[in-house]
């Protein structure tokens, strides 16, 4: 991408800093190549909200077993782990763009196979190969896309990018679930589930042909282990970056709530299925609301600081919830949950993007999704096992307790996030 004019970018900037009225807020919605690139993004991440719902419905009817559900997540993941940093490298060393369409072009053909697998009630083993292909693409679209991103947006309209971004992907993990359990519901099988997916997917394949971008052609390194080993001695040397990344990684770890909702909704609150998806949709509602309401205010003016509030209060309201009897606070708390980590998504997505040179963003960001990926699934397994040994609410109240410590430790390590300040002077 072409450099810019340094006096041309400071004037962008003041204006997008004196920017109070519509204009100003939807500046980024005018950028047609982002318009795209967003619509195409929320058509996928629906298509596969829809999916996760259909392929966990379908396994326990024909297999009645819990492992087989367990198992769709162990499936993804292990393409995760190993094609990782292989997917960072060749972000930073081919074209993302064709990346980006060759790998949602594999996510559809993944989704017509699982349409046959179900149409002649195929062995389950074929539905799991085609989850590990899911998972593959996954793992190679996320570097891409994420690194993608900053080629099509001004560096001052960055951060109202990553909001509006998130909102799409919040919007589609409420609506995703809902329109998949309704056409389930309605054919009675997870055949159409899954042509839909394919429909969503194509209709992203489209979407992303359209954006049009200038791509620097940049030496390529061959992939060694010291290349590959690029994102990490990044992340680590740069302290601002590794600081942020620690303190998702540790909330996630330890604030992972979520995993419990079955129990709270059946053995605390009382609540039953309907209450349980309330209780699932609470949190992606309060991250969509956080997320529609940073893309319309002025980037946030002491980013660091207001990382660090959002995700302390992210384990107060887990200790609110923990220790919550009643279906209305926990509702709330979960909310709130939502509000904050959406604050903190949209942070550390900024800075990873905006602080990481143009050469090793793929790199980098794959490192970061590694993180957030293990932490995640970890996360659920340390709430399962706390909660087994000591009961659900000890296990989420000591989680919400040391996600607030994690927030202290880093603070008094890390005092550059601290003072940090406006994303969009980056």
């Amino acid at each position: 991408m072409p450099v810019a004019n340094p006096a041309a970018v400071a004037k962008e900037t003041l204006n997008d800093n004196s920017a109070t009225n519509k204009d100003g807020i939807y500046a980024v919605l005018r950028n047609r190549n982002f318009l795209y690139y967003l619509i195409g993004r929320f058509t996928l991440a629906l298509g596969q909200q829809m999916l996760t719902v259909a392929v966990g419905w379908e396994l326990y009817e024909r297999t009645h077993s819990a492992l087989s559900l367990g198992l769709v997540g162990l499936t993804q993941m292990v393409p995760m782990f190993l094609m990782t940093l292989p997917a960072g490298h060749w972000a930073d060393n081919h074209d993302r763009k064709k990346i980006m369409l060759w790998m949602v072009l594999l996510l559809a053909m993944a989704s017509l196979g699982l349409a046959v697998i179900s149409a002649w009630q195929l062995p389950a083993a074929w539905v799991y190969a085609c989850l590990f292909l899911i998972g593959s693409a996954r793992t190679f679209l996320w570097p891409a896309s994420s690194s993608f991103l900053p080629q099509l947006v001004p560096r001052h309209l960055f951060s109202r990018a990553v909001a509006w971004n998130s909102g799409a992907f919040q919007l589609s993990s409420v609506a995703g679930p809902a329109v998949g359990g309704l056409l389930i519901t309605f054919t009675g099988h997870a055949v159409s589930v899954y042509l839909v997916n394919a429909a969503t997917a194509a209709t992203c394949l489209l979407l992303l042909c359209l954006v049009r971008y200038q791509r620097i052609a940049l030496p390529k390194e061959n992939m060694t282990a010291t290349s590959l080993m690029t994102g990490f001695r990044f992340v680590f040397a740069n302290r601002i970056i590794l600081g942020t990344i620690t303190l998702d990684l540790f909330a996630v770890l330890l604030g992972g709530a979520t995993a419990l909702l079955p129990v709270y909704a059946k053995d605390i609150l009382h609540a039953g299925p309907s209450g349980l998806g309330f209780l699932q949709a609470a949190l992606p509602i309060g991250s969509l609301v956080s997320a529609l309401y940073m893309a319309h205010r002025p980037p946030l003016q002491k980013a660091g600081r207001d990382l660090l509030w959002a995700v302390a209060v992210f384990g107060l309201a887990t200790i609110g919830f923990g220790i919550s009897t009643s279906l209305g606070w926990s509702l709330a708390m979960l909310f709130i949950c939502g509000v904050a980590d959406n604050v903190s998504v949209v942070v550390r997505h900024t800075l990873v993007q905006i602080l990481t040179p143009d050469e090793k963003r793929g790199r980098v960001s794959a490192v970061n999704s590694l993180f957030i990926g293990t932490s995640n699934e970890l996360g659920g397994f340390e709430s399962g096992v706390v909660a087994n040994w000591f009961g659900p609410i000890f296990s989420v109240v000591s989680g919400g307790a040391g996600t607030v410590f994690v927030v202290l430790a880093v603070a008094w390590l890390w005092p550059e996030i601290r003072r940090f300040g406006r994303l969009d002077t980056v």
